[in-house]
């Protein structure tokens, strides 16, 4: 069994007292490589230096679109000069989140558009964020997409002709603990739709933990739960969940290059 969590966030303030224990532990017992994302200034700056001390701990940079409304081209300028940094694998997560208000959505647009031209400069995939913004974020997809090089569209939440529309770009689909929530109809679908070779492990840690741990901290440990129903959904292995979707990840970060 390998385990490849391709996005979490063990910079959180969930992990403070016990995050270099609980990393060595998750490493020990199959998790090979964990993904932590960015999604401010400081979270990015803080994950570069993160990666540094772990063997299997890889990152991205990048501003979530909640906290786009403070930044300015100076910190796109540092965010590039940290995307050239060793053991960076993506720009993310970056993207539109329209469920609260708010960040004006013009604004939030903006910087998501910029963040994509940053990725398609340094020739790195993007990890997107997309809620309660279909139709804007796959616009703006489109109108990116031949200059970017592949990503993911991280714990997906629309149906499956929005899935439809990004597997043919070419895009992985993030599936996470939502799969195992009973009222994660939508995403079930959306898993037997998609290819397993378009698919990977994602936990969003500390949050959307896997039932049955649902509303608890998360961890990279718990994808035994995800991909035990991503197995039962499709009739296959958990074996060979394991083993596509790593290969996918690879890919997908551009590490089996």
């Amino acid at each position: 069994m390998r385990i490849f969590d391709t996005h979490a966030h063990y910079d959180d303030r969930a992990f403070l007292e016990d995050m270099d224990c609980l990393l060595k532990d998750m490493n020990q017992q199959g998790v090979e490589r964990i993904v932590d994302i960015g999604c401010s200034m400081n979270s990015s700056r803080k994950i570069v230096e993160m990666v540094q001390i772990y063997d299997f701990l890889y990152g991205t940079v990048g501003i979530h679109p909640d906290d786009v409304d403070m930044l300015t081209e100076a910190d796109m300028q540092e965010l590039k000069e940290l995307s050239a940094k060793d053991k960076i694998l993506a720009i993310g997560e970056i993207g539109l989140d329209y469920h609260y208000e708010d960040v004006d959505k013009n604004e939030q647009q903006k910087w998501f558009e910029r963040q994509l031209d940053l990725a398609a400069e340094e020739h790195l995939p993007v990890v997107i964020h997309s809620r309660d913004a279909a139709k804007d974020t796959l616009d703006i997809m489109k109108a990116h997409n031949q200059q970017l090089c592949g990503g993911v569209i991280h714990c997906f939440s629309y149906g499956v002709e929005m899935a439809r529309e990004y597997l043919n770009m070419g895009y992985y689909i993030g599936v996470g603990g939502v799969v195992t929530f009973k009222n994660g109809k939508k995403l079930k679908e959306v898993v037997e739709y998609t290819p397993l070779e378009q698919i990977v492990l994602e936990t969003d840690a500390p949050y959307l933990a896997p039932v049955p741990f649902r509303g608890k901290r998360n961890c990279s440990l718990y994808l035994q739960y995800v991909a035990e129903e991503i197995a039962a959904i499709k009739n296959i292995s958990v074996e060979e969940v394991y083993e596509i979707t790593y290969s996918n990840a690879l890919h997908l970060y551009q590490m089996n290059r």
